[in-house]
């Protein structure tokens, strides 16, 4: 059976809050269907003002790049319609809930979209895992990459990649033939303890639905 479609996304930010007037540099975004990216949004975005040096060290992202680039209000009325009503998921998605809720207030769209985060749920899949960074994450699962991060769209494929891992990994172990995304927003959420008996209560019901 076929899997739900989601959305994976990353932003870029001038720093670490928009309470304290950070804003999004970039933003990047895959679309998956049935384990396959299908579609990919990516534009740098243009605050209104300078970005610091650090920001410029970290994301190679410089400030004639988003001097040059359409403004953020621009780039998220065409995000928003990119993502529609799809579920969203993100690492760390606390951090990219924050930037995403705030540059779409600015524009009056409000999220509806649910989302969830692929770090929490790798925490639960991968607790042998070194830490659950998403570069070194990539690298315990064998994801191939090329070497890009903190660039919005490489670590929204790399996200992708890891969230259809961990897709596989969960039908491989428990036997579902399904995993939709009501059931990873919901594994976010378990105990690190409960998850393999919710996974095979999970596997024991689509059995008995088959039957």
């Amino acid at each position: 059976m076929d899997d739900y479609p989601v959305i994976v996304l990353d932003f870029e930010t001038s720093g670490l809050s928009p309470h304290n007037g950070d804003r999004a540099i970039e933003i990047g975004a895959v679309l998956i269907e049935n384990s396959l990216i299908v579609d990919r949004f990516q534009s740098l975005m243009n605050p209104g003002f300078k970005i610091s040096s650090f920001i410029e060290a970290y994301t190679g992202i410089s400030n004639d790049m988003v001097e040059a680039a359409p403004p953020c209000e621009e780039v998220m009325e065409q995000f928003a319609d990119f993502i529609g009503d799809f579920p969203l998921v993100a690492h760390n998605a606390s951090f990219d809930r924050r930037f995403l809720d705030t540059e779409l207030g600015y524009i009056n769209r409000p999220r509806k979209n649910r989302m969830a985060c692929s770090m929490l749920a790798a925490r639960r899949l991968f607790p042998k895992a070194p830490n659950h960074k998403l570069g070194t994450l990539v690298r315990y699962c064998g994801i191939y990459h090329e070497g890009t991060f903190h660039r919005a769209l490489a670590d929204a494929e790399m996200t992708g990649h890891l969230w259809i891992t961990m897709v596989d990994a969960i039908k491989d172990n428990f036997g579902l033939r399904q995993v939709d995304f009501d059931l990873m927003w919901k594994l976010c959420r378990k105990v690190k303890a409960k998850v393999p008996a919710y996974l095979e209560g999970i596997a024991g019901e689509q059995r008995l639905n088959n039957e």
